[in-house]
């Protein structure tokens, strides 16, 4: 039984270099920021640039390339100015995703930093609907809101919260989940033992919907279940256990998902953790 399996890359060098160094890895899929991850900057996607970028995922297999936004955007935040950056920052995102023919980008929810989650969570779905807006008609790009750790007043570590934002914004199809199991599980949700697995993928189903679902982060936790910390360790490595992770990868209802690590980037015994973290996850499924 197949699983799309691939991991963040750096585009050092040009977004084909993130292809061929994800294609090293045995990658098949792949996950990018399109600039900077902690700069205001908009870089402009030349055609040559995209052309270039469509050939490599061709010449090297990869498919469901995926953008990650950047780190900096909040959706959430009372501040104006802050919000109207981000605004600005996320439609760049879906821009640049369009120039691509990436289909994906992947957003934090950001925080209600006045400490008023539910209109924090209306400033976010009105950020993704004007964001939405400004794009040209061509440009179909969708937006998937990541779950998150629930540091602080961040928002999104509740699946009520992603619901209310799904309902709340009007932008149908192009509107979905990333599941992180970093995140899932630092904010209180089990991934073990089976029992406890089958009931958190029950509540996700049940208040977001299965189908919402495009994209999963496979990240062990340094981090106790419900800390509420994202700290990010090598699969089997962490809290979470090569358990969950057997679960998750013989889970039917998931088998066409793309599945990507943001495992700490590391040489190891002269291996590179990328490698060895895809090999752990491969051996995990069941033929």
């Amino acid at each position: 039984m197949d699983r799309i399996l691939g991991a963040h890359m750096s585009i050092a060098g040009g977004y084909p270099r993130a292809v061929e160094r994800a294609a090293a890895a045995g990658c098949n899929c792949l996950q990018l920021f399109t600039q900077n991850n902690l700069r205001w900057e908009n870089r402009r996607v030349s055609a040559q640039e995209s052309e270039k970028f469509q050939e490599a995922l061709r010449q090297f297999r990869v498919t469901h390339p995926l953008v990650h936004a950047n780190y900096l955007i909040n959706l959430g935040t009372p501040v104006g100015s802050l919000w109207r950056r981000s605004l600005r920052a996320l439609t760049a995102e879906f821009r640049r995703a369009g120039r691509l023919g990436i289909a994906w980008v992947v957003v934090h929810p950001g925080a209600a930093t006045d400490g008023n989650r539910p209109k924090g969570l209306v400033r976010v779905a009105k950020a993704l609907e004007e964001a939405f807006a400004a794009l040209p008609p061509e440009n179909r790009v969708g937006c998937l809101l990541e779950t998150t750790a629930g540091q602080g007043n961040t928002l999104g570590s509740r699946l009520e919260e992603l619901a209310e934002i799904l309902q709340r914004c009007a932008a149908g199809e192009r509107l979905g989940i990333c599941l992180d199991t970093c995140h899932l599980f630092a904010a209180g949700y089990p991934l073990t033992p089976l029992e406890e697995y089958h009931k958190t993928m029950e509540a996700i189903a049940k208040i977001l919907g299965l189908n919402r679902v495009h994209a999963i982060h496979l990240n062990d936790s340094r981090t106790e279940l419900g800390s509420g910390i994202d700290r990010h360790a090598h699969i089997g490595e962490g809290k979470i256990g090569l358990q969950a992770f057997r679960f998750l990868l013989n889970d039917e209802r998931f088998r066409n998902l793309p599945m990507y690590i943001e495992t700490p980037k590391e040489i190891r015994n002269g291996e590179d953790m990328d490698v060895v973290n895809l090999r752990r996850l491969r051996s995990l499924v069941e033929m």
